[in-house]
């Protein structure tokens, strides 16, 4: 079932973009992920899509914005457990690296970056908070890469006293954003965030904005599962003309996983 706008929480991608888009929130919420203080943050660029030409296609960044020295911070929303979570924060980053350098620059002018996913499960089952990444070398945990490319993962729902009460308290907000958490919240940050969340949630022309994108992403859902009915099919067919999988998969630009998981589930199948 739906949700109506006044029913999102802060987890939802429409209101946690529209709300981050205040560009004075995101610079605290970053403070308060990273610990170290941000003087200023440019306007945030939400839903921006980077367009990676080589492969045409591109990446969705929820929130994409850079702070005064010229870091990129990607912080994104995610909701769903999914197994390739990883090499999505790797494919984030490189993404971000294409759109910061032309090509023939220096590698020097890449700027710091970081990816932050903020997840309403525990992405590693280790019960902390937060999960912070970056490249090290194996021998010697001592000695750092020095790429400036790092990955935080946030959890919700975690259990360990690795962060400060407020931080708690935020990722709590996160899947509970309403006027009761935020009444009896002690931290003024939740009660500066409740405040832009209540004006995106009361502004008619946000839901109008809204209720635009469900209908799209309705129309995407049942384009998309047309589209996958047909190369279910498309694979099938080959599978019984005699194809293989890595045959099939080259036949039709798919991954081999793909396949062998679509003929799984057709041997699955009650005869």
């Amino acid at each position: 079932m739906e949700k109506n706008i006044r029913e999102l929480n802060l987890s939802d991608d429409f209101l946690f973009a529209k709300v981050m888009t205040d560009s004075e929130i995101c610079c605290r919420v970053l403070e308060k992920i990273l610990k170290v203080p941000i003087r200023k943050v440019e306007a945030p660029t939400t839903q921006r899509t980077i367009d990676l030409l080589f492969e045409g296609k591109g990446v969705r960044l929820d929130v994409y914005v850079n702070d005064d020295e010229g870091t990129v911070y990607n912080i994104e929303m995610q909701c769903s457990r999914k197994r390739n979570l990883p090499k999505r924060t790797r494919y984030y980053a490189g993404s971000i690296d294409l759109d910061l350098i032309t090509a023939g620059e220096d590698y020097i002018n890449l700027k710091k970056a970081y990816v932050i996913l903020i997840c309403t499960f525990d992405p590693f089952r280790d019960g902390r908070h937060i999960y912070t990444f970056e490249n090290r070398c194996r021998e010697n945990l001592s000695l750092s890469l020095g790429d400036e490319s790092i990955k935080i993962f946030l959890n919700t729902r975690g259990t360990l006293d690795d962060v400060d009460e407020e931080m708690k308290e935020l990722l709590a907000y996160v899947e509970d954003t309403t006027d009761r958490f935020a009444a009896q919240a002690k931290s003024p940050l939740i009660r500066q965030i409740h405040q832009k969340v209540n004006e995106v949630k009361q502004n008619p022309k946000m839901e109008v904005e809204y209720m635009t994108l469900m209908q799209r992403d309705r129309e995407n859902i049942k384009l998309g599962r047309e589209e996958g009915v047909k190369m279910a099919l498309d694979i099938i067919r080959l599978h019984l003309d005699g194809k293989e999988a890595q045959e099939i998969a080259n036949l039709l630009g798919l991954e081999a996983d793909y396949v062998n998981q679509i003929l799984e589930d057709y041997a699955n199948l009650p005869r």
